[in-house]
C-alpha cells in the first residue's frame, strides 16, 4: 500500500476539478498543472510548463546518459465532466477510500495511473539517483477533448521529444489481476448535427401537420443510421476497414472477459451489435456509430404542447485500422444531407478526432513489455488485446516522433471512467509503481 505521504498527495491531485472542456473550470485545471510541474521537480526532474492556446503541456526529464534508450511516458491531468452529479455516492472532487478503493472523478481516468508512474520513478532516483533510461514525461491537459494543441506542440518539440518509445497507462487491465497489453486502439470521429425548423416553438395543435418536427426528422435520421443487423448504413464507410486476424479471434475468445462479465459491468439485460461478431470483437476490432446526447423541445416536468424549433445529437464514431476521420466525417455528413427533407436546415459541426492505432505485440520494445507484467504478475500470460476507446495522440507518437507506443493500463474494466463512481484500488498505486520500474529496466536491457 502507499506511503501516509503519497496518499495525501494522490487525494491532493483527485481535488483538482481539471476538467478540460468547461471553461468554468479553467483556475482549477491551470492549478493541476502547476501542481504536477512541482510534483515531477520535488522527485528530482527537470520540469518545464508550457503554455499552449489551451492548457498547459507539463514536459520533464530525467538523468540522461549516452548509449540508453529513452523512453517518453505519457499521461494527461485533464477529466470527463461529473455529470449527472446526482448518481455519485460522494462529491466526485472529494476523494474517498471504502474497502481499499478510491472514489473520484479522474481516479482511474488518468490521474492514478499516471501518479503511479511518478511514484515509480521517484522510488527509483530516491534508491539509484538515477534510472536505466533517459527518461522524458510528457502530462498533457486536453486528452478528454481530443489533444488539439499536443501534436502542434510535437511538431515544434521534434528534436527534444525524440525518444525510441512511448509508453502509456491509460486503458484498463482485462480482469483483476491480469497483465494485459493493449496493441490496438479505435479511432475517433465527432460531430454535432442540429435540425431546425420554423424559426421559433410553435403550438403543436394549431401548426402540427402542417410544419415538420424537427425532433421527428432528426429521430428518422439517426434509426437509419444503423440496419437490422445493427451494421452502420452509411455508404462506404467499411471499404478501408482491416479483418481480424485468425489469431485474434481465437486468442480473444480464451480472455476472462466475455458476455457474463460485459453483462455485470453495463447492466444491461442482454448484449446486442453487429451481426457475425463476438462482443469483444465488436468493441476492440469493428467500427461503431453512436449518440452520445440528443434534445429539442421542452424536457421540463409535465406537458408542453410544442413543436420544437430545432433538435440536437451529437454523435463519435469509433474507427479502426485502416479508417480515416476526415473520411468519415464527409461520409456522415453526405448521409444526412442525403436523407435530411428539404423542411429543415441542417448545421452540422465536426468535433474532435482521432486515428486508430496498432501495433505488432511481439515486435520491437513488445517483448520487453511482455517481459515487464510477467516480473509484476509471476505466473501469467499478459493478456494481448485492442481497446475499444480512443487515445488520439497515439497516432501523432507515430507519425510525429516516430516511436511505437506500448499500452499497459492496470485500472479495472468496471472502473467506471466516463460515468459516475469513478474508482481506483489502492493497492493499484504500488503496482504501477513497480511496473514503472520493470519496463524500465526490461526496456534498457532490450535497448
Amino acid at each position: 500500500m502507499p506511503s501516509d505521504i503519497s496518499l495525501h498527495q494522490f487525494f491532493d491531485f483527485l481535488r483538482f476539478g481539471s476538467i478540460s472542456t468547461d471553461s468554468k473550470y479553467k483556475e482549477q485545471v491551470l492549478g493541476c498543472a502547476e501542481w504536477v510541474r512541482n510534483k515531477l521537480t520535488t522527485i528530482g526532474l527537470e520540469a518545464i510548463q508550457h503554455e499552449t492556446p489551451g492548457h498547459p503541456i507539463i514536459v520533464a526529464r530525467g538523468p540522461r546518459k549516452e548509449g540508453r534508450p529513452t523512453v517518453l511516458i505519457y499521461g494527461h491531468y485533464d477529466v470527463q465532466p461529473v455529470d449527472p452529479v446526482e448518481l455519485w455516492h460522494r462529491p466526485p472532487f472529494n476523494p474517498g477510500i471504502e474497502n481499499g478503493v478510491v472514489t473520484a472523478r479522474g481516479a482511474s481516468d488518468n490521474k492514478g495511473q499516471i501518479f503511479a508512474h511518478i511514484l515509480g520513478v521517484e522510488q527509483v532516483l530516491k534508491e539509484k539517483g538515477d534510472l536505466p533510461v533517459n527518461l522524458i514525461m510528457l502530462i498533457e491537459g486536453e486528452e478528454e477533448i481530443g489533444s488539439p494543441h499536443l501534436a502542434p506542440f510535437l511538431e515544434a518539440h521534434r528534436e527534444e521529444l525524440a525518444c525510441d518509445v512511448v509508453a502509456i497507462s491509460d486503458s484498463s487491465m482485462v480482469a483483476p489481476g491480469q497483465p494485459t497489453f493493449t496493441y490496438g486502439l479505435r479511432g475517433l470521429a465527432a460531430i454535432e448535427v442540429t435540425v431546425t425548423g420554423p424559426d421559433h416553438d410553435l403550438h403543436s395543435g394549431i401548426f402540427g401537420g402542417a410544419v415538420e418536427n424537427p425532433a421527428t426528422v432528426l429521430a428518422r435520421l439517426i434509426a437509419g443510421l444503423h440496419d437490422r443487423n445493427l451494421k452502420v448504413n452509411l455508404k462506404g464507410f467499411y471499404k478501408d476497414v482491416r479483418p481480424l486476424q485468425p489469431w485474434e479471434r481465437k486468442t480473444w475468445k480464451r480472455l476472462p472477459l466475455q458476455e457474463r462479465e460485459l453483462l455485470k459491468m453495463t447492466g444491461v439485460r442482454a448484449l446486442r451489435g453487429e451481426k457475425g461478431f463476438t462482443p469483444l470483437e465488436r468493441i476492440w476490432a469493428r467500427p461503431t456509430a453512436e449518440v452520445n446526447g440528443i434534445g429539442g423541445g421542452y424536457q421540463g416536468e409535465g406537458t408542453k404542447t410544442v413543436l420544437p424549433s430545432k433538435a440536437q445529437a451529437k454523435f463519435t464514431f469509433r474507427l479502426v485500422p485502416d479508417q480515416d476521420p476526415k473520411k468519415i466525417i464527409k461520409i456522415v455528413q453526405a448521409y444526412f444531407r442525403l436523407h435530411a427533407p428539404p423542411s429543415v436546415r441542417l448545421e452540422m459541426v465536426p468535433g474532435h478526432s482521432g486515428e486508430p492505432y496498432l501495433v505488432d505485440p511481439n515486435a520491437g520494445f513488445g517483448r520487453a513489455a511482455q517481459k515487464a507484467l510477467g516480473r509484476l504478475f509471476p505466473g501469467k500470460k499478459p493478456a494481448l488485446i485492442r481497446e475499444g476507446g480512443s487515445i488520439p495522440i497515439v497516432a501523432d507518437f507515430k507519425s510525429i516522433l516516430k516511436a511505437d507506443t506500448l499500452l499497459l493500463g492496470f485500472c479495472l474494466p468496471d472502473c467506471n471512467a466516463h460515468s459516475p463512481n469513478e474508482t481506483f484500488p489502492l493497492a493499484h498505486l504500488d503496482l504501477g509503481a513497480r511496473l514503472n520500474r520493470y519496463l524500465l529496466e526490461e526496456i534498457a536491457a532490450a535497448g
